[in-house]
């Protein structure tokens, strides 16, 4: 098991979410996902559009991951906060992004709050 699947098992562990997946931001590829979940079959085309600078694209028209539609709720990815979060609802160590997705009934607070912790975790690897 490579290390960001380790970090991606870590993530899951508690129950919290249903899904997860890192992405390297520099290469704009997938790194590992939740085996069976939907952002396993997160495409190329969806990782650049979901990182792409311009962001009026993605704020109007939202964002598709492994197939689902997402509506973009909020947007600091590219702001000058330092926040780098995204909230996205779905309709029906290096640089990288961390994408979390509840299970039923999980505010997003809870999950922005999980991924800030695992954030300042060393990793291992």
């Amino acid at each position: 098991m490579s290390g960001w699947q380790e970090y991606i098992s870590s993530l899951m562990r508690d129950g919290l979410c249903c899904d997860a997946a890192v992405i390297s931001m520099a290469h704009q590829q997938l790194l590992a996902a939740h085996p069976g979940g939907v952002l396993e079959n997160m495409t190329q085309l969806e990782i650049q559009a979901l990182l792409d600078r311009n962001r009026d694209t993605l704020l109007t028209k939202g964002a598709t991951l492994g197939g689902v539609k997402c509506l973009v709720i909020r947007d600091n990815l590219y702001t000058d906060t330092n926040n780098y979060t995204m909230d996205l609802r779905t309709k029906q160590q290096e640089n990288m992004c961390l994408i979390l997705v509840g299970q039923n009934g999980i505010q997003g607070g809870t999950l922005n709050l999980k991924a800030f912790k695992m954030r300042s975790q060393p990793l291992g690897f």
